[in-house]
């Protein structure tokens, strides 16, 4: 999928220029293309590096979280709800904590370590699979609610935010939480209309009803805030929240008795590996999103939907982060692509690059989660999966740009 998207690209981009220099006269757009593939290339360069200590930092401090038994605590804190949503999954089954570490990993932003877990937890709810090619009730929840797992810490965005020179990288914490949060619940509620799950089960109401708390809790305090403190306050709960993750790491490494600083160390070479290796990625989206903006189909993409909002009688000043929301289910990284190339382009601070950053964090990359994980159990009916999913990814969508209007002030 990937391969087909980032090929468009740059075919698109050529249409748009042979058809300005030919048709418009404007035969600059050429040299404003290659113009654009040499600063994309050395910025995208540039950013891969300057990422590097923020990746060593928060590579470091979550590998601390994994020695020290966080994933655990939280796979225990979910284990009942669990057993209620899959009843064909037997009560001894190992798939059940291989989903649950898998969902707890996610939650951390530990992304290497649940991969390899949610990849388990296929092939052990394979093993009970009937139906060896087509995917089971059991596969799609996991699969919807992996696609749309909350993200507790949305590292990623916060360092670029914070490498393209916003004041407040963390003031999209609290917003990103939500809308993510309305996106787990938004699939889980579609694939219990599917599957007619007994959502009203007093354990699994108790958990929706305590996760809605939590949230309605987090929205009744920043909705009783005047507009022109939310931004502020949520920088600051960001901040705070986050200090206090890094607090709760090393005090529970402290409690696990792990030589937390060479632990540390560990995960923050892992940082500089990855740091070096997202470089060729990172180059390749940047110029491919870059010959795009500047041939203009970019453009033409923004205005199409600027004129359909507009005749909706919607505000717009959103629009130019919808390229981000249409990548996201796609391509992670075209996404992230499309969000750096926003901020670049509108500032850090800016409204569309708040939007964008909000809804790369609301989502996941839908496509490449089903493909990989089906794929790996050799799965070719996946039902309702993607149905359910892009669903989630809608309501995620939907209200990151809803929560960007009510916390962004100028």
């Amino acid at each position: 999928m990937l391969n087909y998207i980032w090929i468009s690209f740059f075919l698109a981009a050529f249409a748009m220029a042979v058809y300005r220099s030919l048709f418009l006269g404007d035969p600059v757009v050429w040299t404003e293309l290659i113009s654009s593939t040499f600063a994309s290339s050395k910025a995208a360069f540039s950013i891969s590096l300057n990422l590097t200590g923020i990746l060593c930092l928060w590579l470091g401090l979550l590998k601390i979280a994994e020695l020290s038994g966080i994933t655990r605590l939280l796979s225990r804190a979910l284990y009942p709800l669990f057993r209620r949503i899959m009843p064909e999954v037997p009560e001894n089954s190992p798939a059940l904590s291989s989903m649950i570490l898998n969902i707890a990993a996610n939650m951390l932003g530990l992304d290497n370590a649940a991969t390899p877990m949610g990849l388990k937890a296929m092939e052990q709810l394979q093993e009970l699979n009937p139906k060896k090619d087509t995917a089971s009730d059991a596969q799609i929840l996991f699969m919807v609610i992996n696609t749309s797992a909350v993200t507790l810490i949305p590292i990623t965005i916060l360092m670029y935010r914070s490498e393209l020179g916003s004041s407040n990288p963390a003031a999209v914490f609290i917003p990103i939480l939500f809308a993510t949060s309305l996106s787990t619940l938004g699939g889980f509620l579609a694939v219990a209309w599917v599957q007619k799950l007994n959502v009203f089960n007093r354990v699994v109401l108790g958990y929706l009803f305590g996760f809605a708390a939590f949230v309605g809790l987090i929205a009744w305090y920043f909705l009783s805030l005047p507009p022109e403190e939310r931004l502020s306050a949520s920088a600051a709960w960001g901040n705070c929240i986050l200090f206090l993750f890094i607090i709760g790491f090393i005090l529970a490494g402290l409690l696990k008795k792990i030589n937390v600083y060479e632990t540390f160390i560990i995960g923050a070479k892992e940082g500089f590996d990855i740091a070096v290796r997202i470089i060729p990625y990172l180059v390749a989206m940047l110029v491919a999103v870059a010959v795009l903006r500047s041939s203009g189909v970019l453009s033409m993409i923004v205005l199409a939907f600027e004129r359909i909002f507009e005749a909706a009688g919607l505000d717009t000043a959103f629009v130019p982060a919808l390229p981000t929301a249409i990548l996201k289910p796609l391509s992670g990284s075209g996404a992230r692509a499309m969000m750096i190339e926003t901020m670049q382009t509108y500032g850090a601070d800016s409204f569309p690059a708040f939007v964008s950053s909000i809804v790369q964090g609301s989502t996941e990359t839908t496509f490449y989660v089903l493909a990989v994980y089906f794929g790996a159990v050799k799965i070719t009916r996946i039902r309702s999966a993607l149905a359910c999913s892009l669903f989630a990814d809608f309501v995620g969508i939907t209200a990151a740009v809803c929560l960007a209007y009510v916390f962004y002030q100028n």
